[in-house]
């Protein structure tokens, strides 16, 4: 943790104290920006509040008065409801915009960690409480030269074992056959001698079963993958090192056939929504302009809606990522919330528009992007045709 950066930020952004508060392990990414052990047993409240100016300051109860000694800054201690009241309004005297991971109407769960009654409560102080989501995003979703470089191995690793899972399908079906579980496991195997970690999946899903956006086979209940299929592939994963961010991305094709012209015009359409959506971003990084994650997700949605299929597109064009596959930064969606937070430089995100028709088939196309000053780059490999299995 740099409290000189996390004052700085604060300056930047006209806000005059960053509230931190956790009761009972609620706030991850606390933890995290603060360097905080996010395993200890934590089982009264502790504020922790860094001003744009000063020394921090730190409210703990007394029988767990340690719990933020790996912190700068005074600490006052407290046993009962009323010490407590008096101590948090001494904490704050003098602030009047007080940062907590508070998300006004619920507008970005991510960032929404403190409850209602402790926004209430510092409200009644006479604060004025606004979202920490953009500072989050500064700490959470920056990444470090290091962590770029993780990436792009990662890419290289996943795209090497995407490359084999097709050729494998195919040799499958052609052979003893095969059913989505069983490349699953097929691509497990191959994360594991690139070691590789990854979290849930990887998702291979044929038929109607590509229509379900979450879907995750198993054993007892996989399908059998045969010759004239629709394939979808969705895999992701990372290197086990401390700080490792993730590569995520989703392919489509088809078992021994051309595809259908509508399933050309569909992946066509997706895909031309996944270009604006790049095309939107590199645009804004290059012309050092602001641009947040529903502006992205417009540009994609737009080229679906303008072709008629917009029911068929029921989630956010894409999500940050970082050491955990959806991150704390701007997600790339202005349906199922409004994102107004700004994609940083040197921030990591997907981009995956997908059209989706329940019972028949479903088309996603995911790459990911990083940024720069001046630039935002593909990461991997941009799917341009259905793939022929």
């Amino acid at each position: 943790m740099n409290i000189e950066r996390i004052q700085a930020a604060l300056r930047d952004a006209g806000i005059d104290s960053w509230l931190f508060y956790d009761h009972h392990g609620r706030d991850p990414l606390a933890y995290r920006i603060l360097g905080l052990d996010a395993d200890a047993h934590v089982t009264r409240r502790w504020f922790y509040r860094v001003p744009a100016s000063g020394e921090p300051q730190k409210l703990v109860h007394r029988i767990e008065s340690m719990r933020l000694d790996a912190l700068p800054g005074s600490k006052k201690e407290y046993s009962t409801w009323q010490e407590l009241d008096g101590s948090l309004a001494a904490l704050l005297e003098g602030a009047k915009t007080i940062a907590m991971q508070y998300s006004p109407d619920n507008a970005i769960p991510a960032v929404g960690m403190v409850d209602a009654g402790t926004v209430e409560a510092v409200r009644r102080l006479g604060k004025e409480v606004v979202s920490s989501a953009d500072l989050v995003s500064q700490f959470e979703a920056v990444l470090s030269a290091t962590q770029i470089d993780s990436h792009f191995v990662a890419q290289r690793k996943v795209d090497a074992v995407l490359a084999a899972a097709w050729q494998e399908l195919g040799a499958r079906v052609r052979g003893n056959g095969t059913d989505e579980f069983a490349m699953v496991e097929f691509i497990s195997e191959g994360f594991r001698r690139e070691g590789l970690v990854w979290e849930h999946g990887p998702n291979v899903s044929c038929g109607a079963n590509s229509a379900d956006s979450h879907y995750e086979p198993t054993a007892g209940s996989s399908r059998r993958i045969r010759s004239g299929d629709f394939v979808l592939i969705d895999l992701w994963a990372k290197l086990p090192d401390p700080g490792a961010v993730y590569y995520d991305i989703t392919w489509t094709g088809v078992v021994d056939r051309e595809p259908t012209d509508r399933e050309r015009t569909i992946f066509d359409t997706v895909r031309a929504a996944r270009d604006a959506a790049i095309a939107r971003v590199q645009h804004a990084f290059a012309a050092g302009e602001p641009i947040r994650g529903c502006d992205a997700d417009d540009a994609a949605r737009e080229v679906i809606r303008a072709a008629g299929y917009a029911e068929w597109f029921p989630h956010r064009t894409g999500h940050n990522i970082g050491v955990e596959i959806h991150g704390a930064g701007a997600h790339l969606d202005n349906l199922e919330t409004h994102d107004v937070r700004r994609i940083l430089p040197h921030t990591c995100f997907s981009v995956e528009p997908g059209i989706y028709f329940a019972g028949e088939f479903g088309v996603r196309s995911e790459v990911n992007m990083i940024t720069w000053p001046g630039r935002a780059e593909v990461t991997g490999r941009a799917q341009t045709e259905l793939v022929r299995i």
